[in-house]
């Protein structure tokens, strides 16, 4: 979803003084070491007759399969520690936090591990997204200490907190880019591809629009015949745990979903077309 930047005059490094009481400067277990039974990739196994490619190490692929999940399937919680009304959606949430705030939606869970991965792969300069108006907006500025200031639809820079490269610090931007940023500015981000048969880890099915929605590729299977199959996550409004969806459409595969689903994809909670499929450029 997407939050349309305030006409007034908006410090954002005001507005987000706060958060390191409430975001502690911690590693996530990715970062550290995860005990290999509470992975993505052990707790989903491919369904039969599909394996788990190879993929680079330390490539975003290989880091989305080595997400931590919750034990069992708990149910999906919203920022505001409510359970979401929804609790069929889901086969198993992700080990990560939400917030306490109404900021972490749908194309922000995206967003959110993409930066994860950067900041974890040691690429904090190439963390960078743009706000709905379409002005980039680099950690590496805010790191130096610099701040974006949003007068209606422009964006300027000031100088307004100290130096700090930290995860803390990036999880203090990310807030900024969650209020500022969403599926519309992600989908102009992005790349389209053309054929939804070569789906990729980490790729985005993406609805650019007020409301719009989006749901990420955290793993794909090879099949027989060039079949692909592939595991979807999202977050939703209100923000809420990132968690793996179901497939409504095909219990027997669930959660799992295979490519050839032709011109829709049904997730539990939205209907893509094939032709909303996107991919990081770098």
């Amino acid at each position: 979803m997407r939050r349309i930047p305030s006409a007034r005059v908006a410090v954002l490094a005001l507005l987000l003084a706060a958060p390191a009481a409430a975001e502690p400067d911690r590693a996530y277990p990715w970062r550290e070491a995860v005990e290999p039974a509470a992975t993505l990739a052990a707790r989903l196994p491919p369904p039969p007759g599909f394996v788990r490619p190879p993929v680079p190490p330390g490539s975003f692929a290989a880091w989305l399969r080595g997400l931590p999940l919750k034990p069992g399937r708990p149910q999906v919680m919203l920022h505001d520690g409510r359970p979401k009304a929804n609790q069929a959606a889901h086969h198993a949430v992700l080990d990560i936090d939400v917030g306490r705030r109404d900021l972490q939606q749908c194309a922000d869970a995206a967003i959110r591990l993409r930066a994860e991965y950067l900041f974890a792969a040691g690429r904090p300069e190439a963390i960078r997204f743009n706000f709905t108006s379409g002005h980039p907006v680099p950690f590496s500025r805010w790191a130096k200490g610099e701040r974006p200031v949003v007068r209606g639809n422009t964006v300027s820079w000031t100088r307004g907190a100290r130096p700090d490269g930290s995860w803390a610090s990036l999880r203090r931007y990310l807030d900024v880019i969650f209020r500022y940023a969403g599926s519309h500015s992600l989908s102009r981000e992005l790349a389209p591809v053309a054929d939804p048969g070569t789906v990729q880890a980490g790729d985005v099915f993406v609805r650019g629009g007020f409301p719009g929605h989006a749901v990420i590729v955290v793993d794909v299977a090879h099949g027989p015949r060039g079949a692909r199959a592939f595991l979807l996550a999202q977050s939703y409004m209100p923000a809420q745990d990132p968690h793996v969806l179901v497939n409504p459409r095909d219990p027997g595969l669930s959660p799992w979903y295979a490519t050839g689903f032709g011109a829709t994809l049904v997730t539990p909670e939205w209907i893509f077309a094939s032709g909303e499929l996107r991919r990081w450029r770098d």
